[in-house]
């Protein structure tokens, strides 16, 4: 099946030529891209998060298959639903899911379905692809899109996903799969207040610790809205051997906007 942009000319630009200008311009082509097993990137419109999605993807050497964890805002579909074949498409292209390691996926998960009805309105893993696009054009894809599932469900999930990668055949591989988590952080609050809140859950992200960041999302109600890919991420790269994680960048919409009385917060990780 092949999956049509939904929120191209909303989201980000709807033609290839403006899309691909766009994204050039969101690179930073002055860093050096480092390996990684995972990231954390936001999800906004590319004018409002697009600075910080950027940077992120620019500090991360991209493997050949990228493992997309991102919420489900629509209540389609199931709640841990794989996209296990066929191609996803932007103005930039057709990327193909990587269907042998979906298929891990599903083996290892069996909190996940394959289930393609979850992806077809969400915009949470579409506005991460055309930076994979532009910066390694032959990628391939695992979108998994994850919506209420409880911490434990959470936790094996992450450590299903890390079986899946460590069990695949990477002889026809440079690097393992590279795990992104797609998620914005506090919405329509002061800056102030959103950055405070922000960066007490970027503490356990950066402490790479899981049910850290459940935990103080749900305590101090912080409205993270992809919290639930972010705790599965953190679980698989921990089994994956994560030590370390840096905060790549950080803004908020008010940054754009001028106006910080009510903004949404964006964050981007790198996690090696």
């Amino acid at each position: 099946m092949l999956r049509s942009a939904v929120v191209a000319g909303q989201f980000y630009p709807g033609s290839k030529d403006n899309l691909f200008t766009t994204v050039d311009s969101l690179i930073d082509s002055t860093v050096t891209a480092q390996p990684a097993i995972a990231l954390m990137s936001p999800h906004a419109g590319y004018i409002y998060s697009g600075g910080v999605a950027g940077r992120t993807f620019s500090a991360v050497k991209i493997s050949e298959d990228v493992i997309i964890l991102g919420p489900n805002h629509h209540g389609r579909g199931h709640l841990a639903a794989v996209d296990a074949s066929g191609s996803w498409e932007t103005p930039l292209g057709q990327t193909k899911i990587a269907s042998e390691l979906a298929e891990r996926i599903l083996a290892e998960c069996p909190m996940t379905a394959a289930d393609s009805v979850a992806h077809l309105p969400e915009h949470s893993l579409e506005v991460q692809l055309p930076f994979l696009q532009f910066l390694a054009p032959q990628t391939s894809i695992v979108p998994i899109c994850i919506s209420h599932l409880p911490l434990k469900a959470l936790l094996q999930l992450g450590d299903g996903i890390a079986r899946a990668i460590l069990s695949s055949d990477n002889r026809s591989h440079n690097s393992k799969p590279l795990i992104v988590a797609s998620t914005d952080m506090t919405h329509y609050e002061a800056g102030e207040i959103a950055r405070e809140k922000d960066f007490l859950a970027l503490e356990r992200v950066l402490e790479l610790d899981p049910k850290g960041l459940y935990d103080v999302v749900q305590e101090q109600r912080i409205s993270m809205c992809g919290v639930l890919p972010t705790v599965v991420m953190l679980q698989a790269a921990l089994a994956l051997g994560a030590q370390n994680a840096e905060l790549v960048a950080y803004s908020n919409s008010g940054d754009v906007t001028g106006d910080q009385s009510e903004v949404v917060g964006y964050a981007g990780v790198r996690i090696f």
